[in-house]
């Protein structure tokens, strides 16, 4: 069930009326729960298995540690069958695969029988979420959760559970604890943030991918104009896609009193890659930031222990986006320009000296080139796009300029948004008038195909 269809429409309407007539009844969290767990199987009814399962889990493993003098063991439990379940669906058919080649290579007659299973929707997000639970009850962070009610819902609440954000249980679980207070106020930011969304989505996002996708489908057929416009879109495609999911999340939550975190904090303005990762999906890079970094000793055992930190948060980072080995060059290319980097950021030089515009311009080019290991589908694809891209051959690229129109329109509000200007942005005639030009361009150029959000496949 996508944000940008009517059947979510339908379903929205028909939760959304039993959600405030059940407002401060003791039927509102069960409506809830049961709203998620519906949204959630519309996919497939046997995905519900895994997320229950996964719930109880780590449930009753907060319930023993509370009780046991031995805390140890019962984390490691929720750990290991939080990552034991994402490693089968996800990594199954991957590690499968490669030995099966290294067999085949060493002419060993031995296959392994590939798993066959099908990635549940969400899988990744949702398992994060339940184990910095148990994690965080562990460190003394959090409160342990009596209603089990409760807690399902904070693993499975619809809005978040399928894309995002990743969130902590010290900041959804005590506003599902309180009564939510909604007002025509947050139903009305709630439900200017689902139209910015749905914009992002429909009208840039699943637009851009009308260009995209036939040139990476084939890249050894286009030349470099082409692979460079095809990369630059597909930057803002993945941008508009993730974080326009982002924003109908948030708006979702804000109608129901919930205020999830904030996913994206304009990330193509960061003057460095360490500043880019303070803004792109921003809950997932604090997750591996506070039980990936962070215990593997963070900055605090020398220089190249950091780097070695660095280089393994940034490479499991890669590899939690995507069972391939693409996604683990795209990580160690993070890893390594900010290792490269690190210092150079740092220095009062770079601080004070470099011109702000060259700083962004560089990370943005940083971050584009690296997006294509990200979005080729095998490794000699994304060698075939940087090889014709640096074979200088040249031809039309045929870019649509309608696109490009919009995302320079939305580069400068960013810009704007940013600076000493702000002010303006505020003025409400200004936000009418906003308003009401994402609805006509919406109208006008979304496209039709109901794409489902890129970052579902993780």
């Amino acid at each position: 069930m996508l944000f940008h269809t009517w059947t979510f429409a339908l379903f929205f309407l028909v939760f959304y009326g039993g959600f405030l007539l059940l407002k401060g009844t003791r039927f509102r969290l069960p409506w809830l729960l049961a709203a998620s767990y519906l949204f959630y199987g519309w996919w497939n009814p046997l995905y519900l298995l895994l997320i229950l399962w996964s719930t109880t889990v780590d449930y009753l493993a907060v319930i023993a540690m509370s009780r046991s003098a031995r805390r140890k063991p019962w984390l490691a439990l929720s750990v290991c069958n939080n990552l034991g379940m994402l490693g089968f669906f996800k990594y199954g058919q991957f590690v499968t695969d490669n030995i099966n080649s290294i067999l085949a290579r060493l002419d060993l007659p031995f296959e392994l029988v590939s798993p066959g299973v099908l990635l549940p929707v969400g899988i990744s997000f949702y398992v994060f979420q339940s184990m910095s639970y148990t994690i965080d009850f562990y460190r003394g962070n959090v409160q342990r959760e009596p209603n089990f009610i409760r807690y399902a819902t904070f693993v499975s609440l619809f809005p978040q559970l399928v894309a995002g954000p990743i969130e902590r249980a010290k900041n959804l679980l005590p506003q599902l604890q309180r009564e939510p207070r909604v007002g025509w106020g947050d139903v009305a930011d709630g439900m200017s943030l689902f139209v910015v969304g749905l914009f992002k989505k429909a009208a840039m996002a699943d637009c851009l991918a009308l260009y995209v996708d036939p040139i990476y489908a084939d890249p050894g057929r286009y030349q470099a104009p082409a692979l460079l416009l095809a990369t630059f879109a597909f930057g803002w495609q993945i941008y508009f896609d993730f974080s326009g999911y982002t924003d109908m999340a948030r708006g979702i939550g804000r109608m129901i009193g919930v205020r999830l975190m904030l996913n994206f904090d304009n990330p193509y303005l960061a003057t460095g890659l360490r500043d880019f990762w303070r803004r792109w999906h921003i809950s997932l890079s604090s997750w591996f930031r506070d039980y990936v970094y962070i215990p593997l000793g963070g900055g605090r055992h020398g220089t190249w222990n950091t780097y070695r930190n660095i280089c393994l948060t940034m490479v499991i980072s890669g590899l939690w986006h995507g069972a391939a080995w693409n996604f683990v060059i795209w990580g160690a290319l993070h890893a390594a320009g900010y290792c490269l980097t690190r210092a150079l950021e740092r220095s009062s030089f770079y601080c004070q000296h470099v011109p702000r515009c060259v700083k962004q311009a560089w990370t943005f080019l940083f971050v584009t080139f690296s997006w294509i290991f990200f979005r080729a589908e095998t490794f000699n694809d994304a060698v075939t796009v940087v090889h014709n891209i640096f074979a200088f051959r040249w031809a039309d690229p045929a870019f649509p300029l309608v696109i490009l129109g919009a995302i320079s329109a939305v580069w400068t509000y960013q810009f704007v948004f940013q600076s000493g200007a702000r002010w303006l942005l505020e003025l409400p005639p200004v936000r009418v008038g906003i308003a009401v030009v994402l609805v006509l361009y919406t109208s006008m150029f979304a496209a039709t195909s109901g794409q489902p959000f890129i970052y579902f496949q993780f």
